[in-house]
């Protein structure tokens, strides 16, 4: 064969090479990725975000951006979320309030609590049951007999279906008496309800460790319990729910992964996998969270969901309990 029949031979190849390569799917991510907090700045789910935003560039190659989509308790961004494009460049920094409690409390909201491609979890915070200071209660024994007496009801929260809320309608069950004859006060965030239990205004509350250490420091509230499986290490008196016979009030527990619109390709998934994977030894990562008073807990898709069917679950039982 001639040298320039050669030639051509090679430029026809190229060419049909070169009309070939759009058919071929880019290697995932090729562009930044957007990472949704349904809820607002310097809550747990933004916190969360950040975090995952700063440390899995590295292995991601390309940027994750945080981005606020709040409202509904964390419905509208979990919503966005799950109508987006199913490329793996929208994610969600999923939170057990809107992808567990808000669920199971309203079924009418625009997502199931499974509407989702599970990525994977990535840390969890420990939760405490609160009383104020100066409270005459000084134990969970304490508590239960001052519950089951009527001699305390009032309790705040964060809101309607937070876990805050949900926290205290699990403790009901487990002690066997009506939640509905608890006097549910809601609070618009974590810390006013805090700061009810603070001023002598209610009861009780059921608060995020990180968000109430300092007040427990303080003396301002008393921790009775706490919702993690061993006892931890910052407030180590503290006795946990199982130690104290209830290891089903270890649904108690907050935490934060990264979610997926439904059907993302299994190249998206592996990516997310790999990368969190990494994550689980990066130093960064763990200091960060655990800078945050939470708990690193990286775990694959399918125990992921498994953990949050539990939850989810849970909270819907009691649910129905309450609306009897």
């Amino acid at each position: 064969m001639k040298f320039g029949k050669l030639i051509a031979l090679g430029l026809s190849a190229a060419g049909a090479l070169t009309m070939a390569a759009p058919g071929h799917a880019e290697e995932y991510p090729s562009r930044p990725i957007t990472l949704v907090a349904p809820y607002g700045p310097g809550g747990a789910s933004d916190l969360h975000a950040r975090v995952v935003a700063g440390t899995a560039t590295a292995y991601l190659k390309q940027a994750v951006l945080a981005v606020n989509k709040t409202g509904a308790a964390g419905v509208v961004g979990s919503h966005f979320v799950v109508r987006a494009k199913k490329d793996g460049y929208t994610l969600l920094s999923a939170r057990v309030g809107s992808q567990a409690g808000v669920p199971a409390f309203n079924p009418n909201i625009p997502y199931k609590w499974d509407d989702f491609t599970f990525l994977g979890l990535t840390e969890r915070n420990p939760f405490v049951l609160v009383v104020n200071g100066k409270s005459d209660i000084k134990t969970w024994k304490d508590f239960a007999a001052a519950v089951k007496s009527g001699k305390i009801s009032k309790y705040s929260s964060a809101g309607v279906g937070t876990l805050l809320h949900l926290a205290a309608l699990v403790m009901a069950d487990e002690l066997g008496i009506d939640a509905n004859k608890l006097i549910h006060i809601p609070y618009k965030g974590g810390g006013k309800a805090r700061a009810a239990v603070v001023a002598g205004q209610v009861d009780f509350s059921f608060q995020n460790l990180s968000a109430t250490i300092g007040a427990i420091r303080a003396g301002q509230a008393r921790a009775l319990l706490v919702t993690t499986k061993k006892r931890f290490a910052a407030i180590p008196d503290v006795p946990t729910a199982s130690e104290l016979g209830h290891p089903n009030m270890e649904t108690i527990i907050g935490w934060s992964g990264i979610f997926g619109p439904p059907g993302l390709p299994k190249p998206v998934v592996d990516k997310w996998v790999s990368v969190l994977a990494s994550l689980k030894t990066d130093k960064a990562f763990n200091k960060l969270i655990k800078n945050l008073g939470s708990i690193p807990d990286i775990r694959g898709p399918a125990e992921t969901k498994a953990y949050v069917k539990n939850q989810y679950e849970t909270f819907k039982k009691v649910v129905a309990k309450l609306k009897k």
